[in-house]
């Protein structure tokens, strides 16, 4: 089990942020991951990841700016958390921060959570640039170390949801850390897109499989260790964990591709959003008391 931890050492200037060896070749593997072999998995492969996802997707991300996806969608712009201004924010999977900062900038009080020691790493150098600190916390998400009803919003922006196996756990325990009423916004893939490759051309427009497999996604190294797991929720899935948890649905946002955005992300492409969702943007709020 993952030990709780605050975030605070300082990182050697001269060695990667992320710390942690690359893997070596991964391959896919047909195979069940349950909650802790997902854990164990991902925290290796973003520790492993997170100096070259800060290469690659810095720049867009920027060190305190709030992108949802990779449509480009911000949050200055649709405004999904409300007013901030003295209240008490948790961001789940928060990567580098760039989010939990953007909103300190506008008067939160906010807590960061990721699993990832290199992802934390990242956020503290940006916090050093930037002079806009947040207390990190190092957590699994479905464990969150935090009393009930602490906090008045939480959001998460492609972060932990898709990585961990107990997802309705998960929303059982922002439910927990939430006060009655409060919001709980995130963005994670379309549910439609575990139909499709990972392809952003042409490729990537034929389904291969079928949206109801709830298999999970798994890749491991040499040694046949799961070295990343993602897992599938459909659209029902997500809405129906959300209810059981005690929220309720506000909003559900597909973002349309922006007319003239032409970044490539992975996946996401101008080719692939001109047909079909990458993003889904689930809006809701904790009713007055959490399901059992």
């Amino acid at each position: 089990m993952l030990h709780h931890s605050a975030v605070d050492a300082a990182t050697p200037g001269d060695e990667p942020l992320g710390g942690t060896a690359p893997l070596g070749p991964t391959r896919p593997r047909v195979r069940g991951a349950d909650q802790a072999t997902s854990r164990a998995a991902n925290r290796r492969w973003w520790d492993a990841d997170a100096d070259s996802y800060h290469a690659e997707h810095g720049d867009f991300l920027g060190d305190a700016d709030f992108v949802w996806c990779p449509e480009n969608v911000r949050e200055a712009d649709v405004g999904l958390l409300g007013d901030v201004a003295g209240r008490r924010v948790l961001e789940v999977g928060c990567g580098s921060a760039p989010c939990a900062r953007y909103l300190r900038e506008r008067g939160a009080d906010v807590v960061a959570l990721d699993l990832s020691a290199g992802m934390l790493a990242h956020a503290r150098a940006a916090a050093a640039r930037t002079g806009i600190t947040v207390p990190l916390v190092q957590a699994d998400a479905c464990e969150l170390p935090f009393a009930d009803g602490a906090f008045d919003v939480a959001f998460s922006a492609f972060g932990a949801i898709p990585f961990v196996a107990d997802s309705a756990r998960l929303m059982r325990e922002v439910a927990r850390v939430l006060r009655p009423g409060g919001r709980w916004v995130f963005a994670v893939n379309h549910p439609m897109r575990w139909a499709f490759p990972d392809d952003p051309g042409p490729g990537g427009l034929t389904v291969i499989q079928s949206y109801f497999d709830r298999s999970p996604y798994v890749e491991v190294d040499a040694a046949e260790v799961p070295a990343y797991v993602e897992h599938h929720r459909t659209m029902g899935d997500r809405i129906r964990e959300l209810v059981a948890a005690g929220f309720v649905v506000e909003d559900v946002i597909e973002p349309q591709w922006p007319e003239g955005f032409d970044r490539v992300w992975g996946q996401w492409s101008p080719l692939r959003g001109e047909y079909f969702p990458g993003t889904a943007i689930f809006v809701s709020r904790r009713g007055g008391r959490i399901a059992a």
